[in-house]
Order: C-alpha cells, then structure tokens, then sequence
C-alpha cells in the first residue's frame, strides 16, 4: 500500500462550493451505505460498568444515579446510564438512600465547585485531609443509609431472602447477604426505573458478570426493562436476573427459588458433568480437577444471549488486561482466543472489550501492576498484561499492532469501550472533588454514542445499537468532547480542493452539532467504505478540545511543566491527533484455527511484560499496523470556538483497511509518560518518585519522597495524562477481503 501523507491545501476564493446535497447526488455510485438509508440520531454521553452498596461499591442506587446523571453542581450529566453491580451476594440494602441524602460530610476539602463547560476557577485552596471520617469514600455506618443490612430493612428480617443461606463481606459489613438475582430482580430495578422516568433518561440495569474461568464482563439486556421514554409501568430485568443467577461464578445459590433453568438449546446442559440438577444450571469453575469448565460456563453464556437476546444484550469483558493471562485450571485472565470464541458464536452481542478501565484516580491505574493477584512467580500470578495501564488504557488496545489490532486485522466488528468502574473516592467523602480511586461516571471518562432514533436519540435500544455499530468515541479528562471522523472517496467529477473543503465543512458542522457526517462515499465509525484498488481516498477529522473539564485543580499540570510546558490541570490543550492505519490481513479465525506461540510459564514470564501471553504472541498481533499520520498545530486548522479541523490524502492501494485515532495532551517525548515517537508510557505511579509536583498548593495526598517533595500521583496522575480514541472506519477494497459483519 503506497500512503501520501501530505496535507491538501484548501482551495480560495477561486473555487465555488457545491452543497452537501449535491454532493450525495454526485457520489453514490460505489457507496457501502446510502446516507439516506440511515436514520439520523446523536452523540450521547452514558457509563455502563459502576457499583452500589449491593456489592462492594460505597453509594446508594439513588445517589449515584444523581451523581452521574444530575445537572445541578456536581453532578456529571450524563445522557444515558446502565447501573451494575458484581454478581454474588451482598449484606447491604443499596435501594435506602443515604441519611440524609446529601451526606453531613464536612466542608470540601477543595473550596470550589465544578469547571465542566466553564473558564478554569481563578481560585482554589487545598486543605485536604489525610482520612476520611466516613470510610472508604461512603457512610460506612450500620444503621445508616445503603449501608443498612438486607435482614434489618426487609419487613420479614431474613425470611425475605432467598436462595440458598450465605453470609457475606462488604464494605466492613458482615450479614447474610442476598443474591444478585434476587436483588437485580425484586429491587434495584424498580428503584432504576423510578430514576429514569424522574429525569427523564434512559437509565437501567445490567450486571457485571464475574465470568467463570475468566476475569469480569459487562452484560445488560433490555427485553422486560422499561426505563423512559416507555410509557410501560411494569417492566423488570427477570432475563438480567437470570443470567446472573445461571452463570455468574459468585452465585452459589443452589436452591430453585429463582424458578429459572439455565438450559441451553444445543447443549449438554444435564448432560454435562457440572449440571445440579435442582438448580437446574452448571456449577464448578476452573480449578487443578475441572480442567477448563469454567471457561466452559462462559461460552454458555454468550450462547444463551444469542438464543434469548440476540439484539438487545451485550457481552463486553472489562479491564481484561488486570488478571493477566488465560490458564485452564484458575479464574482470571482472558486471551485473544476467548475474543475471537464469543464474537464468533455472536457477533452481535460479544463485540467489543473494555479497553480503558476504570479506578483511573488509583494509584496502579485501572487497578493495573505486576503484582494484581499474587507475586511474580507463584502458581497463580495475575500480573496485568502489559504490567501497567498506558495513558490509562491498557496494553492490549494501546500497544499499536496489539490485540485489538489483531481483532481488527480480521475485518470484525470489535470495538473500543471504556467506563468509570466507580466504587468510592479512596480515603475522601463521596462528595469532595479529589479521588485516591475513582472518578464519577461521567467526572472523568465518557463515552459518547451514536444513536440514531430519529428526533429521539435518548432511547435505550438506539443507544445499545450505537454500541454495537461501533460509532463510539472515548475521553478522558474532558480532552475532547466532540468528534467527526470520516474517510470519504475522491468525487472524480469535482477538483480535489472543492471536494476537500466541502467534506471538512460538512464534518465541521456535524461535530458542531453533535451529529455525524451523512454524505454518500462517505464512512465514518464503526462503518466501511467499499473502494475500488488505489482509490484515492480523503481522511478526515474534526474534534472540539473544550476550554475546561471537570479537574478541581488548576496549577500548572507536572507532566508539562517537567518539559518547560506550564498548561493548568483543568485546562488540558490537546497537542496531536495521531491517524492509527492497519491492513485487515485475514478472514476471521475460528476455534481452534489459531494458538499462542509463546512458550510461557510461571517461571519464565516474559519479561518485557511481566506476564505471558498475548503480548509475546504472534495470533495477538498485526503487524502490518502503523502511525500513519499526526496532525498538530503544524498541520491543523483552527476553526473557531474550540473546534480543530484536519484532512489528508492517501490512496486506498491494494487490501482492506481500516484507520482509528487517537490524541493526548502530551507531546512526544514527554519524561515518563510518552516515548520519542508518542506512545504512550506505562502508568507506574506507585513508587511515588516519578514525576514532581512543584506547585505550592499541589495537594497534601499525593506520594511523597519521605520529605518536602510530592509527586504526580493518584487524581492528579490522571488529570496529568489525557487521551481519547476512536473506533475504526473500515475500507473494503473491491476483490480482497471483506470486512466481515460492518456495515
């Protein structure tokens, strides 16, 4: 494939501008979709991976649905919200909000409020404390809000819980706890449905799976759910209930209390060795005498989302990198094969991978380190893929070439997501500004959906569908907030410079107005564009970097200011939008078409990675992938009111292709966070001897070296180190491999 990297110029005065309707009668003939064929919808923000005190989150469903949803000082604002909580059991009531609603925490540690959308607070003081007097970030108190025991707010004590009798742990609290199922279904969804047809968003319940065999896995189905704009008043999540209660490793329940049978159509079901024939579903996981049941189980469970929920589920593996690589005989890790399994099996409910995890305010970001679940060396190591996050993603979607590449180097439908994974705020109150561990959903990452309802994009099933296209962008830190991203063929009838100014005023008024480019020849996220071989094709690209976000501070960010770069923390400046271009290289693999070819084992882990696995091998890579084009201040244009817009030319040549994007507010070459070419660095904080903080009023929480001296750590770390993705636009070259499944 020959690339021509150099910027178009835009043509003057001299050319005339065609309109964008007359482009569309002008350029169909090759067009993979009709612009008028797609509905019209939005970008809308939303969070789908967050926690409650129903399982080891620190809040009530009440206040956190407030608190990523709300639009009053605080409150994030969020479009659209699935609340999910670990399967298993838990002891505390999450349905009683907390007492009084806005807790009596003291005043703020920071005497300020909420930049998000406005100019950077000229003022700020820090007195932050270095414990919190309410626990890990909530009202850790029996007697006191969610933190009430299920057996002292039930009517009936302990009678009203069902299920097979466990006691459970959670956050300092030690009762018989309920099962998820039973909570999903008689209690947290009512509450959810309540809170949806209040605000008037689409907000409703899903579960995060903590998958048999493997690490954990975001799944929602809609069918029963009736969250606004339904008008319906009795809607439930029995089907989310149930798949919990069928398939989660935590849920030992063994009773038939549920009334559910997990049986799947074409499985061995009873037939198989772990079936409990009163539970009516399998039990056991991987261990040293189930050899791989676990990971048995979870196959299942994709199949029964097909089968009962073909389009209204998802299945979407979380911090995938943390617990390291796949072994047969434990539950942890999840490798390239597994992705490959559940897209294979479905396609349109296994499409994607949490690839930027929550606990970004940790101080192992994402909750990421060599030593997640036991020290290097031992039997049962979990040291995270890749040892660390890298700008807060993880290695196997921010290594170029790595295994998303690998994904999509076979044409599939395999997308890039990311959430809050909120819990608590480490040792602050549930309402002060700093984080030692997590930031509210919408606080500090969103992800931002197409859904095309027509005038209607707040609905949950468009929403579902904008993920499942792949029309998803993501940021941290309030990097960007608009995006439009097309690759568009060359209209032979029209000069290259008036088709090149017309796409970038097209992408620049559909960023604008939070809505996507709909232009025949053009693709944009999540789509594929079908050109004939050496086709020369227009890249194109529109993003807005807000004036501020959300970050409290505003001294001068210390990864900058290292460098002789003095950028205040809640005013990040996007520097660079890199173009990331990989060849699709295969028909997609199917079991058992592919193998790990790295030798690997707990004595010899590889060790540039600290782990084994997909890193070191060969089935999770594309090689063929590269930075293709950076865009800067050099090469981009200014188009007023925040908005940069950027083009470039290159030729299609010869195989299917597909670009993605990504952009930091870091330069290249900046001390322990980016190397010489711009890649990101690993997230290694803990030592608390990386990066100064030299700023008078930096705040007292940070790592410290013994002394005087504080270092970029925790909430500031991340507010220092910003980055957003996009997902790809595929281009189907007429005669090679098809994109299988886009659109």
């Amino acid at each position: 494939m020959t690339h021509s990297f150099s910027m178009r110029s835009t043509a003057k005065a001299a050319l005339v501008l065609i309109s964008a309707s007359a482009l569309v009668h002008t350029v169909s003939t090759q067009a993979a979709d009709k612009a008028a064929s797609k509905k019209a919808g939005a970008y809308v923000s939303g969070d789908f991976h967050n926690h409650t005190t129903c399982s080891d989150g620190s809040l009530s469903v009440q206040k956190l649905v407030d608190k990523s949803t709300g639009n009053k000082t605080g409150a994030y604002n969020l479009d659209w919200f699935i609340q999910t909580d670990h399967g298993g059991a838990s002891p505390r009531n999450c349905t009683l909000a907390e007492d009084p609603f806005e807790p009596n925490t003291p005043s703020l540690a920071l005497t300020t409020t909420s930049n998000s959308g406005s100019t950077p607070s000229s003022s700020v003081s820090y007195n932050a404390p270095t414990t919190n007097p309410y626990g890990g970030g909530g009202q850790y108190t029996s007697g006191k809000g969610p933190n009430q025991t299920w057996v002292a707010t039930l009517s009936n004590g302990a009678s009203g819980i069902k299920g097979t009798v466990a006691n459970s742990s959670q956050g300092g609290i030690t009762a018989q706890g309920m099962w998820r199922w039973q909570e999903i279904k008689e209690y947290q969804y009512q509450v959810l449905e309540k809170e949806s047809r209040n605000r008037k968003k689409p907000i409703w319940i899903g579960n995060e799976l903590v998958a048999p065999g493997h690490e954990h896995v975001q799944v929602t189905i809609l069918d029963g759910q009736a969250p606004w704009p339904s008008t319906s008043t009795s809607g439930n999540a029995n089907l989310v209930a149930q798949h919990e209660f069928c398939f989660d490793n935590k849920d030992l329940d063994l009773t038939n209390d549920s009334g559910f049978d997990c049986s799947v159509t074409g499985s061995l079901n009873s037939s198989y060795a772990g079936w409990n024939s009163t539970a009516k579903k399998i039990t056991g996981s991987n261990s040293s005498t189930t050899l791989g049941r676990g990971h048995y189980k979870s196959v299942e469970a994709v199949k029964w989302l097909k089968e009962k929920a073909p389009n209204t589920s998802f299945y979407i593996p979380a911090h995938i990198e943390r617990a390291g690589y796949y072994q047969n005989s434990y539950n942890r890790g999840t490798d390239i094969e597994h992705f490959r399994e559940y897209n294979n099996i479905a396609p349109n409910v296994a499409f994607g991978v949490e690839f930027m995890p929550g606990h970004q305010a940790s101080i192992y970001r994402g909750e990421f380190s060599p030593t997640f679940n036991g020290a290097i060396g031992t039997t049962n190591a979990a040291s995270a893929g890749g040892g660390f996050t890298y700008g807060g993603a993880g290695a196997y979607a921010a290594k170029i070439g790595g295994v998303w590449d690998a994904m999509l180097g076979e044409g599939r439908n395999f997308w890039f997501f990311a959430s809050s994974d909120y819990h608590n705020r480490g040792i602050f109150g549930p309402d002060q500004l700093e984080s030692t561990q997590d930031f509210y959903p919408g606080e500090y990452t969103k992800m931002y959906v197409m859904s095309r309802n027509g005038s209607d994009s707040l609905n949950q099933q468009s929403i579902l569908d904008g993920l499942r296209s792949g029309n998803v962008f993501v940021a941290n830190g309030g990097l960007i907030d608009r995006l439009s991203f097309v690759v568009c063929r060359y209209n032979p009838t029209m000069p290259k410079a008036v088709f090149q100014s017309l796409i970038e005023k097209a992408s620049l008024a559909a960023a604008q107005s939070g809505k996507e480019v709909r232009i025949d020849g053009c693709a944009t996220m999540g789509e594929k564009l079908k050109a004939r071989a050496n086709t020369e094709l227009l890249v194109t690209v529109v993003a807005r970097n807000p004036k501020a976000n959300n970050s409290p501070y505003n001294f001068p960010n210390p990864s900058l200011a290292q460098i002789g770069v003095s950028q205040p923390l809640n005013a990040p400046v996007l520097d660079h939008v890199d173009v990331i271009w990989g060849r699709v290289t295969q028909k997609p693999m199917s079991t058992p078409a592919y193998a790990e070819d790295f030798t690997c084992s707990s004595a010899n882990p590889d060790p540039k990675f600290f782990s084994c696995g997909d890193l070191s091998s060969a089935a999770a890579k594309n090689t063929s992938t590269i930075m293709a084009k950076r865009f800067n201040t050099s090469n981009w244009r200014n188009s007023g009111d925040n908005f940069i817009t950027m083009s470039y030319k290159v030729s299609a040549g010869s195989n299917s292709q597909y670009f993605r994007l990504r952009g930091t507010n870091l330069p290249p070459g900046t001390i322990n966070e980016t190397d010489a070419d711009g890649n990101p660095l690993i997230d290694d904080t803990s030592s608390g001897k990386t990066i100064e903080c030299k700023s008078p009023v930096c705040p007292t929480h940070l790592n410290t070296d013994g002394g005087s001296k504080k270092y970029s750590s925790y909430d500031v770390a991340a507010w220092a180190d910003l980055w957003f993705y996009s997902n790809p636009v595929f281009v189907e070259i007429v005669g090679d491999l098809t994109v299988a499944g886009a659109k």
